[in-house]
């Protein structure tokens, strides 16, 4: 298959990352993923019998370095890196952020993406061509009230995209950012009942909210984001780098809202 391309995809055992991956499988590309949950790789796996998979936590470098040793044995190239890992951190105001929390949601959101990042570029550039996207969030475009180490880790994938679009252009490298609000899946509702725990409120009052940050009143749906992944990852947007993407229903903003 002369179009196939080798799609190496983080945090990709589950939720967005896994439709994502699933959506490149289908289209018959070569897909490599890497995920910490053991137990959920191994089900990726025996679901997507195609696919290979590292069992790796990208804020650690020694699990990375393995990541991209397991790439080279099964792959042996890279054309599509996309950098989806992420947590979503504690959901308190700034005073009451535990350290360790603020220190984890850094490493793993920010630092594993340039781990990753770094390692992928000399494989891009040995393909004279490739792109990285970075999944970022609207939570990167706007302050977000309560969750300062998330909001900081995506504002600053926003500002490498833009960095690394400029550094990798001329070597034929496009870097972009997708940007989804609220996701539809296990992990936003984790999310709205913390959120209801912490201020006393039904989760149904606290999703109503979230819903009436967009004007579209709706969250995004997995293959919503994997729409706009693999159009960016195409030859249909081959001059498409450095852009933040929204796939959000337009987000209006994050109010200090029920405060």
């Amino acid at each position: 298959m002369p179009d196939r391309k080798i799609v190496l995809i983080s945090g990709a055992a589950a939720g967005i990352g896994r439709r994502i991956a699933e959506r490149f499988l289908e289209q018959g590309d070569a897909v490599h993923i890497c995920d910490a949950s053991a137990d959920n790789v191994d089900e990726f796996i025996s679901a997507n019998s195609g696919a290979t998979a590292t069992v790796a936590d990208i804020g650690n470098k020694t699990d990375v370095d393995r990541v991209f040793a397991d790439l080279h044995q099964h792959h042996g190239g890279l054309n599509i890196l996309i950098n989806n890992a992420g947590i979503a951190g504690p959901s308190v105001p700034v005073e009451e952020v535990d350290e360790d929390d603020w220190d984890r949601c850094i490493q793993t959101n920010l630092s594993g993406t340039f781990y990753m990042t770094k390692r992928a570029v000399p494989l891009l550039r040995k393909a004279a061509s490739g792109s990285i996207i970075n999944i970022a969030s609207t939570a990167g475009l706007f302050g977000c009230p309560s969750r300062s180490p998330y909001a900081a880790s995506k504002w600053a994938q926003i500002g490498l995209t833009k960095t690394w679009a400029m550094e990798l252009g001329p070597d034929g490298i496009r870097v972009n950012a997708v940007c989804p609000t609220c996701v539809s899946g296990p992990r936003i509702e984790a999310v709205i009942e913390r959120d209801a725990e912490r201020r006393g409120l039904t989760t149904d009052e606290i999703r109503d909210v979230y819903l009436r940050q967009t004007s579209m009143r709706t969250f995004v749906t997995p293959d919503e984001v994997a729409d706009t992944i693999l159009f960016l990852s195409s030859d249909k947007a081959a001059k498409i780098s450095g852009q933040i993407l929204s796939v959000d229903g337009h987000t209006e903003g994050f109010l200090n809202w029920l405060d």
